[in-house]
């Protein structure tokens, strides 16, 4: 996940990338205004088979089920086209082998490469070694330290996360007298981490009568969630609303719910998990809603490495080029839309 926030500038929602209709400039109606105009029509890639082109996946180890969903998205993403062949790496989480698994696909002389890092400063040299050798780089999620590592990066917006769940939160207890949360994070050493806390308490700043009133930080493991939720329910005996910064730690979170027999405040999640999405949906706990950081950007991704490989835009914008940033946007799914989103909850 992104280290770097300034990429908001651009939200784009996976499915903004998928392709459509070709898109052309706006030109009047006035048969007169066209006479010596240029031709601003533009090719834009689609479904329909085009210029072969194979393109290098490199990521870390699926050592959690949202980087286990990056790898199945691109899969699928790629299986999806006629016209594209994948050559993906098996996942490390070691730098110094994810940069030889890049270097092999350099060697290969590969169309394109996706690569989410396992470390995007350490891996920052090799994505330039790609660029310099004429080889355009997707740079997915976790960002590199230098721009001129990559021609386009696509990814999540953790102080998005914070932001959607604050404001949904808020939205939920801005009635209610003296409400207060509590915050269950992940990793206080990462900087996805505190982005994520700082757009949560950024949100809360709109509700004066929200205190937040107490922050765990967990790791991103059921167990860690378990015991870090433990003993924020000794220490706060009554609070209105959590926010659980990712949903494979709050499936401990919600077992330690259960057993101290809680049901006194409502619950919201983070990422977007298939687990989470179902008991949203069943609608027989404490969890109401989570907010995503979706694993379909690897999907688009991909979508985004054809087009660069086939030398086309994006359908529905009309540059003729790839944006250089997209991020895309933290949607909050509850019960009313997340049969809408069910298909994406990764497992």
């Amino acid at each position: 996940m992104p280290t770097n926030t300034s990429r908001r500038g651009l939200l784009l929602g996976a499915a903004a990338l998928s392709t459509g209709a070709l898109v052309t400039g706006c030109t009047s109606n006035d048969a007169k205004d066209d006479e010596g105009s240029a031709d601003t029509s533009q090719q834009v890639a689609d479904d329909k088979p085009g210029k072969k082109v194979t393109i290098g996946f490199a990521g870390p180890q699926a050592d959690h089920g949202w980087l286990n969903a990056i790898n199945d998205q691109a899969k699928k993403r790629a299986e999806k086209y006629e016209d594209v062949t994948l050559e993906a790496t098996e996942g490390s989480n070691d730098t110094a082998a994810q940069i030889g698994q890049v270097e092999t696909l350099i060697n290969k002389k590969v169309d394109v490469l996706v690569i989410l890092p396992a470390d995007g400063k350490a891996l920052t040299r090799v994505g330039l070694k790609a660029m310099r050798a004429g080889i355009p780089v997707v740079n997915l999620d976790r960002v590199f330290a230098s721009p001129q590592a990559y021609r386009c990066w696509i990814g999540g917006d953790n102080y998005g996360m914070g932001l959607s769940a604050g404001q949904y939160i808020g939205e939920k207890l801005k009635d209610k007298k003296d409400a207060r949360v509590v915050e269950l994070a992940g990793l206080d050493n990462l900087e996805l981490t505190k982005q994520r806390s700082k757009g949560f308490d950024d949100a809360l700043k709109n509700y004066p009568n929200i205190k937040k009133v107490a922050r765990q930080a967990a790791d991103f493991t059921v167990e860690s969630g378990q015991s870090k939720m433990s003993q924020l329910l000794q220490a706060q005996k009554n609070f209105d609303a959590l926010w659980n910064h990712d949903d494979d730690q709050g499936v401990g979170a919600l077992r330690a719910i259960k057993q101290a027999g809680r049901d006194d405040f409502l619950m919201v999640g983070g990422a977007g998990a298939l687990s989470a999405m179902q008991a949203i949906e069943a609608d027989n706990s404490v969890l109401k809603a989570t907010v995503l950081y979706p694993p379909t950007m690897a999907a688009s991704a991909i979508d985004l490495a054809r087009a660069l490989g086939q030398g086309k835009g994006v359908s529905g914008m009309a540059e003729f080029e790839i944006p250089s940033f997209v991020t895309c946007y933290s949607a909050v799914v509850d019960k009313e839309n997340v049969g809408r989103y069910m298909s994406t909850g990764f497992k």
